[in-house]
């Protein structure tokens, strides 16, 4: 077999080194501010199922009654070139006024509401009950052998007290998803 020799005075250099670094996916969360008007929403999932991006959390309302806007928070995850194209695509549909990544915006509070619904009897409803003070939770119902408790955090802190209670009688979880805003003065 023969070897491929470069001429004298050069090197040769494989095109592999040449290909892009890997970016890091990052988490963000973004805040969109619309019309309230049909088929808003629908354009907007449309956008990303049609390029293939999840979103791993969608909440909307809306947040100005006079002025029929809504807020939609959009928690999505992608590289830094994705998450930027994302947000121009955002930015030229026709009934969106604003596209603010609060990710990178600085710190940025983000909340979310979670129902959890567990059954048991003896010491693991004792446990529950004792879990969900820890936490703050408050009590929406109780039977002689189910909770519903309702708590709002952040998702690290949902995440956490649903992973315990499962340990002691989880049946149900219902989640908003994440309402998030931006710190200080400054609106959106």
């Amino acid at each position: 077999m023969n070897a491929i020799v470069p001429p004298k005075g050069l090197t040769m250099k494989s095109h592999y080194s040449d290909a892009p670094k890997a970016q890091p996916v990052a988490r963000h969360t973004l805040s969109v501010l619309v019309d309230n008007e049909p088929g808003v929403l629908a354009r907007i999932a449309g956008l990303f199922s049609g390029r293939g991006y999840n979103i791993e959390s969608l909440t909307v309302s809306e947040t100005q009654h006079e002025q029929h806007v809504s807020r939609i928070t959009i928690v999505t995850a992608g590289t830094a070139d994705v998450i930027e194209q994302i947000k121009h695509q955002l930015d030229r549909l026709i009934p969106v006024h604003r596209v603010i990544d609060l990710t990178t915006q600085g710190e940025s509070l983000e909340r979310e509401l979670a129902m959890v619904k567990v059954v048991g009897k003896g010491e693991m409803r004792v446990e529950a009950l004792r879990l969900a003070s820890a936490f703050g939770a408050r009590t929406l119902d109780a039977t002689v052998t189910s909770f519903v408790f309702e708590l709002t955090g952040n998702t690290e802190e949902i995440e956490r007290f649903i992973r315990l209670m499962g340990e002691v009688g989880l049946v149900e979880v219902s989640r908003t998803g994440i309402a998030a805003m931006s710190r200080g003065a400054e609106a959106l």
